[in-house]
């Protein structure tokens, strides 16, 4: 059989048939669409939470109080976690390839200035946060070094506390309530996105050793630590530990690196980003059992024209194909139709919601055209077969 002549075969059906075509594409389509769109969606949060949280580097360290570990039985007293205190951040920055330690805590407090008040995070920070989340000041400065057992009472205000304390005033050299202390305004922090969840701009940066007297606490809820970034995270955590068991009498904190974190979410962002998708394929599924019920009745149809071509001398594998590729040529445009729609909803929810982070991998869009054939040609083989196995007789016969 010429190649002009399997084309003429292959489409003359689908231009016949063009409502029952159109139906065979649209089921296609949406599934597709629903595939991009769902897991775009799924890829733009899986990249934007990875982003948010390395956009700090590479070389961040957090030190929590407690050990975290499995032991056959418990071990009483001895099991107590020691706190954690700001002679303990101060220490670990003796430990080789530490550049910088961050002593912090936090808790809700309310905020007045004059007839104002608001509740809001109060963060406990030492003067090198600001080098480590990468704070812009849009008036004043931030924290300065000072005595870090007894530094002076000075504040730091996020843009919407300021905002919504002082309004149009400026701040700067103003003396503010936090909790049942006074403390002097020293800066105010340029607006930040949310990061992590953390809504810097409506919360009060203070002094550690201020934050922890102010909710009455022995211990930091864990410090930072930032390091050579040329230097593996494991061999830095095992100087600050060495450090930590000497002055503890024991190893009795837990390391969270950067490095076990990104891999953490970016596994289980994957299975979500994997989920969402599989759950937009069940439509492309439902697409598929349409080009399966739409080829059976195309084959009982044109049971004559299978007869009259066999008779003519077309083999098994020619029917075959003519049938296989018409399956392909549905699921190929219903493909192609469904990455313009899910590119257009994707970019459209961009638009109408600009907060959601939606990411549409060119890779994908590939692998989903080759799916959707997948689909179309898994579907077209039963009656593809059927097809190809009438005898000429049989089927000129049954005409």
């Amino acid at each position: 059989m010429r190649t002009a002549d399997y084309i003429r075969l292959t489409t003359g059906t689908l231009r016949a048939q063009r409502l029952r075509t159109s139906l065979a594409i649209l089921g296609i389509a949406v599934g597709i669409a629903a595939v991009i769109l769902l897991t775009s969606i799924g890829q733009g949060i899986h990249d934007f939470v990875l982003f948010q949280f390395t956009k700090f580097g590479s070389n961040l360290i957090v030190v929590f109080p407690g050990r975290v570990q499995t032991a056959g039985a418990t071990i009483g007293v001895f099991g107590t976690v020691r706190p954690l205190t700001i002679d303990d951040a101060i220490a670990a920055r003796r430990a080789p390839h530490v550049l910088v330690t961050n002593p912090t805590t936090d808790g809700s407090a309310e905020i007045r200035y004059g007839g104002r008040r608001r509740r809001v995070i109060v963060y406990g920070f030492g003067p090198e946060w600001a080098q480590i989340w990468g704070f812009k000041m849009a008036a004043g400065s931030f924290l300065p070094l000072d005595d870090p057992h007894a530094p002076r009472p000075l504040a730091v205000l996020g843009a919407t506390a300021k905002a919504e304390l002082f309004g149009d005033e400026n701040p700067i050299g103003q003396r503010i309530a936090i909790g049942g202390s006074r403390f002097q305004v020293i800066g105010v922090v340029e607006p930040m996105d949310r990061v992590l969840g953390i809504d810097i701009n409506d919360s009060v940066s203070i002094p550690t050793a201020r934050a922890l007297e102010l909710f009455n606490r022995e211990g930091l809820t864990g410090f930072h630590v930032t390091h050579d970034p040329d230097v593996p995270q494991e061999k830095v955590a095992a100087g600050i530990r060495r450090i930590l068991s000497m002055r503890h009498g024991r190893d009795d904190v837990t390391f969270v690196t950067q490095d076990e974190m990104v891999r953490v979410l970016d596994s289980v962002l994957g299975v979500l980003t994997f989920a969402v998708g599989a759950l937009g394929s069940i439509s492309l599924l439902v697409g598929g059992v349409g080009i399966l019920t739409i080829m059976t009745i195309a084959v009982k149809e044109r049971t004559a024209e299978i007869g009259l071509l066999r008779a003519l001398g077309a083999g098994q594998g020619q029917i075959l194909r003519i049938f296989l590729g018409e399956a392909a040529m549905l699921a190929g445009i219903g493909g192609a139709a469904g990455l313009l729609l899910g590119s257009a909803l994707a970019r459209l929810l961009t638009i109408v919601v600009p907060a959601l982070p939606v990411s549409t991998p060119w890779w994908f869009a590939v692998l989903a055209e080759g799916m959707a054939v997948t689909v179309g040609l898994a579907a077209g083989v039963l009656p593809a077969r059927h097809a190809a196995r009438m005898e000429p007789v049989d089927a000129l016969r049954a005409e």
